[in-house]
């Protein structure tokens, strides 16, 4: 497999900016996470690995036991998500999971409860959906990580307005905590202090 020279030449700058900045919140989360599967190997079994690029003057990526490369845990919040799309499986035998194909997103794999899914009437498979989960969300990107979503609850998909549904939801942003905060001030700060 041929890479382009400008691809390599984009791989050899993030080379550049892991090694001097010593830190992968900037990667996107595959890239980071392969990254310090790398760097756990290297501390697990005292290996020292070397990346880099075919070009001659290519920058050189050192992971060892001594090296720290991770991400910040802190900037990765619990979040909620709502997504439409077509269970295409589900069930599992280890870890019961569906697999819901949204436009957004791709193929979203979602760990659902066993129970869930054996006391589900009828068969969800090829039909459309939306489903609200549970996951993590970067804080600053707004990045899912899609390997940590768990299921919450199956809804029924209508594409129709539900002013009952949104009223409910309303009711229950209220109570949990748009009743906690000041109206005015919050929108001051979103705006950074700019009345427009």
């Amino acid at each position: 497999m041929k890479s382009s020279i400008q691809s390599i030449i984009g791989f050899n700058a993030l080379l550049a900016q892991i090694s001097q900045s010593e830190k992968l919140d900037f990667l996107e989360l595959n890239t980071a996470k392969a990254i310090e599967n790398i760097q756990q190997l290297s501390i697990k079994s005292g290996y020292e690995f070397k990346i880099s690029t075919s070009l001659a003057t290519s920058n050189e990526l050192i992971l060892n036991k001594t090296t720290n490369f991770t991400r910040s845990e802190s900037i990765w919040a619990d979040a909620e998500f709502y997504f439409y799309g077509k269970i295409i499986n589900a069930g599992g035998k280890a870890k019961a999971n569906i697999h819901l194909s949204t436009v957004e997103y791709g193929t979203l794999t979602i760990n659902t409860p066993k129970e869930f899914l054996e006391q589900y009437e009828s068969n969800p498979l090829y039909k459309t959906f939306g489903v609200r989960a549970k996951g993590k969300q970067h804080s600053g990107t707004g990045e899912i990580d899609t390997s940590t979503l768990s299921f919450l609850e199956l809804i029924d998909y209508e594409a129709k307005y539900d002013k009952d549904y949104l009223s409910s939801l309303r009711k229950k942003a209220k109570e949990s905590w748009l009743g906690k905060v000041d109206s005015k001030k919050w929108l001051s700060e979103i705006r950074g202090g700019y009345d427009v």
